[in-house]
């Protein structure tokens, strides 16, 4: 089992910075990769980006440029800090870790709001 908890979400206005924090626990030592996914009411939720340490850095093309994922491994946290913030990239943000036993887990997600 893996427990995620996700923190940093809120209203922030356009043009403005977020950094989001997932922090992880329990079985940790098998993990493939990890990501952070978003979604809007209507949508499905999409990946906005991933890491891993086979292949590194993944993003979406929306958020390329703006976002920047890493991993403290010491720490056990994954970051997401998210510059030049559009009202577009208002979501409920998700952390999620890939085992290589090929479990998903999700953390309970935080909301990000960007609005004037």
């Amino acid at each position: 089992q893996v427990q995620l908890v996700e923190s940093g979400g809120g209203l922030v206005q356009p043009g403005g910075s977020l950094r989001l924090s997932c922090a992880a626990s329990g079985n940790i030592n098998s993990v493939n990769s990890m990501g952070w996914y978003r979604r809007t009411p209507g949508k499905e939720r999409e990946l906005v980006a991933s890491i891993s340490t086979s292949w590194g850095t993944n993003y979406a093309d929306s958020v390329r440029g703006r976002f920047t994922i890493s991993r403290d491994n010491v720490k056990n946290t994954l970051f997401l800090q998210m510059d030049k913030l559009k009202p577009e990239d208002t979501a409920i943000y998700y952390c999620s870790v890939n085992l290589l036993t090929l479990q998903r887990y999700w953390g309970q997600g935080t909301q990000v709001t960007v609005s004037s």
